[in-house]
């Protein structure tokens, strides 16, 4: 019966309605009807849920504090080497002195002495091959006299001048230059021809190997410079 009175309530627009349980009600308007419709149906409020980008933003707030404790891997420094698998437990010591302008070739003087008891046979130098895009490192600079017909023997103090991948297990991507033998306390200097191919500085990878074994520095760590050139 109430749902038939307020249909019939909102339907005439009636401005007055007298009940049996109280006749006083003053008049209302069919938007007033409704409302007393809605009261006496009870009907609940519709539950506001929260939009995508509000719940999102939750879960954003609540995950950050836990992502910010987990580490960030460095990154790659450009004309890095991975450290060789193997290792060689003598210990040496290795300066590195760039000799060369800021606008031209010049030089780049190694250093090393052998502090172990035990000879190196073969001392390996190793870098990027990508470094020759801007200075290109060689053991001796070409001349004439070191290539024409009828010259004198080439004498040459390097063992092997690779650009791996090369037959005895030289990586990609890498040029090793053999010197040596490096006996017991003995110091070596390597004259390296440091041809500039392009201007600004650049820094890169050195390591200092025995064959294929990385040496160990006399200041802790694997013999792994990180040289600079002007």
């Amino acid at each position: 019966v109430a749902f038939g009175l307020g249909s019939w309530m909102l339907q005439t627009g009636i401005q007055e309605y007298t009940s049996s349980r109280d006749r006083s009600i003053r008049p209302r308007s069919t938007s007033a009807g409704a409302c007393s419709l809605t009261n006496l149906f009870g009907s609940r409020p519709p539950s506001i849920s929260p939009s995508p980008s509000q719940a999102s933003s939750t879960e954003t707030a609540s995950a950050s504090p836990i992502e910010s404790l987990l580490p960030t891997p460095s990154p790659e420094l450009p004309l890095s080497l991975p450290i060789p698998p193997t290792s060689d437990p003598r210990v040496i010591q290795v300066t590195s002195k760039p000799a060369l302008p800021v606008d031209g070739s010049g030089q780049l003087v190694i250093t090393v002495k052998n502090l172990s008891n035990e000879q190196v046979t073969e001392l390996v130098l190793r870098w990027p091959t990508a470094l020759k895009q801007n200075n290109f490192l060689a053991p001796f600079a070409p001349s004439q006299i070191r290539i024409r017909e009828g010259g004198p023997a080439l004498y040459q103090l390097w063992t092997k001048w690779v650009e791996g991948p090369g037959e005895r297990d030289e990586p990609a991507g890498t040029t090793s230059l053999g010197w040596g033998p490096l006996d017991p306390g003995a110091t070596i200097t390597i004259p390296l021809i440091a041809n500039r191919k392009a201007p600004g500085p650049i820094a890169f990878d050195l390591q200092i190997l025995a064959g294929e074994a990385i040496l160990q520095l006399d200041t802790g760590g694997a013999a792994e410079l990180r040289v600079q050139l002007p």
